[in-house]
């Protein structure tokens, strides 16, 4: 994550979302389902198919490992349901306070000073 500093305010980039994560196990399935499909009837084929099915399987597996990882990462994700719905609570209270107060600042008269 890189902070990026501008004057008082202290800004984050890049934070991890779950739109950043990169997951990409369904092209790994399909292919281990696929080698279970095929049943070769030679020996040796078989021996070869299956070696090739156990390094998708690795593969598979820290793809997963890889995946808890970033799943761990996310921001909220140590929250229990009730503590999210909280804070999700205590920001539209701030919104609706912050509207009204926006509200307020358009409707007021404003004040022009004359020139004398």
């Amino acid at each position: 994550m890189d902070i990026v500093q501008l004057g008082d305010e202290t800004l984050r980039t890049n934070q991890l979302t779950v739109n950043n994560l990169e997951i990409e196990i369904l092209p790994l399935i399909y292919e281990i389902i696929r080698s279970i499909e095929r049943d070769p009837y030679d020996a040796n084929q078989k021996a070869k198919e299956s070696q090739d099915m156990s390094h998708k399987i690795v593969d598979l597996q820290k793809k997963l490992d890889s995946a808890r990882v970033q799943i761990k990462k996310l921001p909220g994700v140590g929250y229990s349901k009730e503590e999210q719905l909280q804070n999700l609570e205590n920001l539209r209270k701030q919104l609706r306070l912050k509207r009204e107060l926006l509200l307020k600042y358009r409707n007021m008269c404003t004040f022009e000073m004359f020139k004398v």
